[in-house]
């Protein structure tokens, strides 16, 4: 079973067509593509070999659109514990063959088979046991865990050899295999959710179809759910996630058992819970009969239920995962400025909430997202329906340019939920994640104005009034703040950029260089320096950002015509 979302490394721009036709069918995938060689990918590198062996260290399955004996070459000497390797495949680079290397205990086989199905080509699946048995038994399907894989060499090379096979307990993927089946067979396979010894003619495997359902705050959480199944003789492998109502997703918990056992979390909303709380049932036992359909066994607290399913538990079909929402920056321009947490982030969500040029911005990280559009002034009602996706189970990215926090929507979402606080909102777990701000980018690409002390005001008079805009001014001004200026000019509001500059004229020389930076990261970017008595509505619009200097900043002439704008880190007097 894989859980680990797969690498797909690529050499070349020939094969982004096969990669992207492989994401299709493993949409959590990352394209890793070798810098200078390749463009639209998630991330670039440098040192094939050192990306290879780091990827296959951390245990991601990796596909490499490449010869097999690249990738052969490359992790030989990393290899080591079968048991630990993740799956590794090597696919032609016009698709037409798919070959597993290595982590046959991973799943290597059955993800061969989803890349074979999605490129239209058989993989060359080569493990004899599978070919002979219909079927891997050193790598079972999800829902089921193998607890002694130590013996199953041996019991495969009998079965091969003809020993007939009894089945103990329900697997359809078993039954239905080419097993050589006989309820008189030397060799056994159990299949069981109790705790049970092993032994070398024995393979067992434990089904998820326990639920552990949760409500209410419980102390020292995880040891009392382990005592709970001990002394139920449950084997804590076959427990298929942690179910509980949707008030309590939040709870610290349920979610430190969930990372304990190493399984989802699924929630209920009232609604789905109304009818079995009518009955009298507990918050935890009707969320344990909603997850299985079955009443909860004996070994119980009024906190924790357990109940077994009839047959295995998929998780990603009971009730809701707990809501996510992300408010992340996209930074100023193209992909390049994007952070790699903001990237992963993009590629996980299901939903993307903001103004269309953000969304714009985000470029084939959006593909597959639903698309939420709205004016870039309706602030309020963007944050309102994200948290309300959010508060369903979706996991929401709500898109800004530069960084979320700086005049963005981080500060909206929260004082939507600070000014409306509705309950469902409580569930959500909330995430910012920064970017790079177009002042940064601004002074990177002319220098370091901002070298020294400054501060950040926004020109706009719609959010506050413009008495408070023109005291900030002046007070920076008169404390030798170097300054950014956001939202310098929009159609309907020009003069407050020349009363600014009349403002800070009454502080700074008229030679005070200022920096005009617009479309920052994207076509037609243009990062010049004037002088401050030069500065007039004319000079900028709503894709610009002024970076007025200090009294110290300065300036160094460039043998092509340019320069450099800086700000010292030293005061001294000059």
């Amino acid at each position: 079973m894989i859980n680990i979302a797969p690498a797909i490394v690529i050499l070349g721009q020939n094969s982004v067509t096969v990669a992207r036709k492989i994401i299709s069918v493993l949409p959590g995938a990352t394209l890793y593509g070798l810098e200078g060689r390749t463009s639209e990918v998630d991330v670039s590198f440098t040192n094939f070999g050192g990306t290879l062996r780091e990827l296959f260290m951390q245990g991601r399955p990796l596909i490499g659109i490449c010869a097999a004996g690249i990738l052969i070459r490359t992790l030989a000497p990393v290899i080591s514990d079968k048991r630990q390797e993740p799956p590794v495949l090597a696919v032609a680079e016009d698709g037409s063959a798919v070959v597993p290397l290595l982590g046959g205990l991973g799943g290597v086989n059955d993800l061969a088979r989803r890349i074979a199905e999605a490129l239209d080509v058989k993989p060359a699946i080569t493990t004899t046991g599978d070919l002979r048995l219909g079927t891997t038994l050193l790598s079972p399907p999800p829902g089921y865990h193998l607890a002694n894989p130590d013996d199953a060499k041996k019991f495969i090379s009998d079965v091969l050899a003809g020993a007939q096979v009894k089945l103990e307990g329900i697997a359809p993927w078993l039954s239905d295999s080419k097993l050589p089946i006989d309820s008189k067979g030397d060799l056994t396979i159990q299949v069981t959710e109790r705790l049970v010894t092993p032994t070398a003619n024995c393979l067992v495997y434990h089904p998820a179809t326990i639920a552990i359902a949760m409500s209410g705050m419980i102390d020292d959480a995880v040891a009392l759910v382990k005592q709970l199944l001990a002394d139920a003789k449950l084997e804590k492998a076959s427990v298929a996630g942690i179910f509980a109502p949707v008030a309590a997703a939040a709870d610290p918990a349920i979610h430190a058992v969930a990372s304990a056992l190493k399984v989802p979390t699924r929630f209920f909303t009232s609604n789905q819970l109304e009818s079995l709380l009518s009955q009298g049932y507990s918050p935890a036992q009707a969320a344990a009969i909603a997850a299985t359909g079955t009443s909860p066994i004996t070994a119980s607290t009024p906190h924790i239920a357990i109940a077994i399913a009839p047959q295995v538990i998929d998780p990603n079909t009971i009730g809701q995962p707990r809501g996510r929402l992300a408010i992340i920056g996209t930074g100023p321009g193209g992909s390049l400025w994007m952070s790699p947490e903001v990237k992963e982030i993009l590629k996980s969500a299901t939903d993307l909430v903001g103004y269309k040029t953000y969304l714009d911005l985000v470029g084939s990280l959006a593909d597959g997202k639903q698309r939420h559009e709205s004016d870039n002034r309706e602030e309020e009602a963007r944050a309102k329906m994200a948290l309300d996706l959010a508060a369903s189970g979706r996991y929401v990215a709500v898109v800004s340019s530069g960084d979320p926090g700086i005049y963005a929507m981080a500060a909206a979402v929260f004082e939507v939920c600070d000014r409306y606080a509705k309950p469902e909102w409580d569930s959500i777990d909330i995430h910012v994640a920064p970017g790079i701000s177009a002042m940064q980018a601004a002074a990177a690409a002319i220098g370091a104005p901002l070298g020294h002390d400054f501060c950040a005001i926004s020109l706009s008079d719609i959010l506050k009034p413009w008495s408070a805009i023109a005291q900030r001014i002046a007070a920076v001004a008169e404390a030798d703040f170097v300054i950014a200026f956001y939202n310098p000019v929009s159609k309907e509001r020009t003069w407050q950029l020349a009363e600014a500059r009349n403002i800070l004229l009454r502080h700074r020389t008229p030679d005070t260089p200022v920096v005009l930076a617009r479309n920052l990261g994207r076509p037609g970017q243009t990062v010049k320096a004037i002088a401050l008595d030069q500065l007039t509505p004319a000079s900028a619009d709503m894709r610009t950002i002024i970076l007025v200097g200090s009294t110290k900043t300065r300036t160094i002439k460039r043998s092509d015509g340019n320069i450099w704008v800086y700000t010292p880190r030293r005061y001294t007097q000059q």
